[in-house]
């Protein structure tokens, strides 16, 4: 009994020096320390791959991928070899997108494979999906026949829609059964699901037909039948749907989790919550990104890429700005006469560009929020010409009595 509790004491000491060294390394905003980040990269240069190890092995998944976000691109390689048995799932899950890639393209076929096993299904999906389609076979071959097929299926529904976003790890039952023979059956089979919120209950065809939360599993009598107590009225996702309208449905609906359906309105996997946060980051960083034309705004984006989208844009502004110049230099005999006119020409074009970003930034967030739809267009159309209407003739008043004071203190001084 006191060897038992010496380990148990033990193992709570090295414990607590773990996250007493991973705080070490983060300040107070929970964001690496560059001192930290510059002493890793001082052991990778000097080969102290020990070294490297011993500091990286105290942080979380995601801090231990912040690090290789934040240092080059060249390093990367190396620092994954450093710390090949932390580089477990939960990394490569937290990866930007861009780093992932890359690291991923530089593991052999089998260690992507190992790591894609131990991914739930979308972010295995995730991680494979960007690959060429040569590596992402490779990769396939190396995976176990379930695990295959699972991912190959998902593959086959389009880019950001609920079929690549669902999760297939999910607890089904029929609608026979009491709140006892539930609870057994979740007890009896461990390859079961371990992280769920609710069970979904379907019947011989395997539609859903209800719900059951977790609470009311626990606090229900064991004799009860589930027909008795679930909840019939259900958001179902059809598994085409993009990702940004799945993430409007859990928004308007206060959803934790919902049950995805394919054509035939089988059950076939499901959503929750924690997907869908990301999904909302992501989607409204998408729309503001839209606003300026600056493609994807990711700093981990190859500059090639980064360049490509954003001279297009650059360069159709560019015609914009010409047109205006030329309509500016047919007033151009008026200007010389009126030296006002040159002064006042910035304020309003700045002014012009201010509301129309207003009125842009408005629209895509309503656009973004399923505000804005066909059958209230040409209202939104008249609300947003009325406000310009009152914003061009408040500041019209305004910059009249600035000129007219202006101009007229120095016609006075002469």
């Amino acid at each position: 009994m006191s060897e038992a509790r010496d380990d148990a004491l033990l193992t709570m000491a090295e414990d607590a020096a773990l996250e007493s060294r991973a705080h070490d390394s983060l300040d107070h905003e929970n964001i690496l320390k560059p001192e930290f980040v510059r002493a890793v990269l001082d052991a990778l240069e000097a080969g102290e791959n020990d070294r490297v190890y011993d500091l990286v092995e105290p942080l979380h998944p995601a801090d231990t991928a912040d690090l290789f976000e934040l240092i080059e691109a060249d390093e990367r390689p190396a620092l994954a070899r450093a710390i090949s048995d932390q580089m477990s799932a939960d990394v490569i899950a937290e990866l930007n997108d861009w780093v992932r890639e890359a690291i991923i393209e530089a593991l052999p076929a089998e260690a992507v494979a190992e790591i894609a096993e131990q991914l739930d299904t979308d972010d295995a999906v995730a991680m494979l999906e960007d690959l060429d389609e040569e590596d992402q076979q490779a990769v396939l071959a190396e995976m176990e026949p379930a695990d295959r097929a699972a991912i190959e299926t998902a593959l086959a529904y389009p880019e950001e829609s609920a079929g690549r976003l669902m999760s297939r790890d999910f607890i089904a039952v029929p609608e026979h059964m009491t709140v006892g023979d539930l609870i057994d059956y979740l007890r009896d089979n461990p390859d079961l699901s371990t992280e769920f919120w609710e069970v979904f209950i379907v019947d011989t065809r395997h539609h859903p037909v209800g719900t059951c939360l977790l609470s009311w599993i626990l606090r229900t009598p064991r004799d009860i039948a589930l027909a008795d107590v679930m909840k019939r009225d259900q958001t179902l996702i059809p598994v085409g749907m993009d990702q940004e309208e799945v993430a409007l449905r859990f928004q308007k609906y206060a959803l934790i989790s919902a049950a995805v359906v394919d054509e035939n309105g089988r059950l076939v996997g499901q959503i929750t919550v924690d997907d869908i946060v990301h999904i909302i980051q992501e989607e409204a960083g998408e729309d503001v990104l839209l606003l300026s034309g600056a493609g994807d705004g990711d700093i981990n984006e190859p500059i090639r890429t980064t360049y490509a989208s954003r001279v297009r844009w650059l360069v159709a502004n560019l015609g914009t700005a010409l047109v205006s110049a030329l309509i500016i230099a047919s007033f151009g005999g008026a200007i010389e006469k009126l030296v006002a006119l040159a002064v006042l020409m910035p304020i309003v074009a700045s002014i012009g560009g201010n509301a129309a970003t207003q009125t842009m930034a408005v629209a895509v967030r309503a656009l973004a929020t399923n505000q804005l739809t066909r059958s209230n267009t040409r209202r939104i159309l008249w609300r947003e010409m009325r406000v310009a209407l009152l914003n061009g003739a408040t500041v019209a008043a305004l910059i009249g009595v600035a000129t007219a004071v202006v101009f007229s203190t120095r016609s006075s001084a002469r």
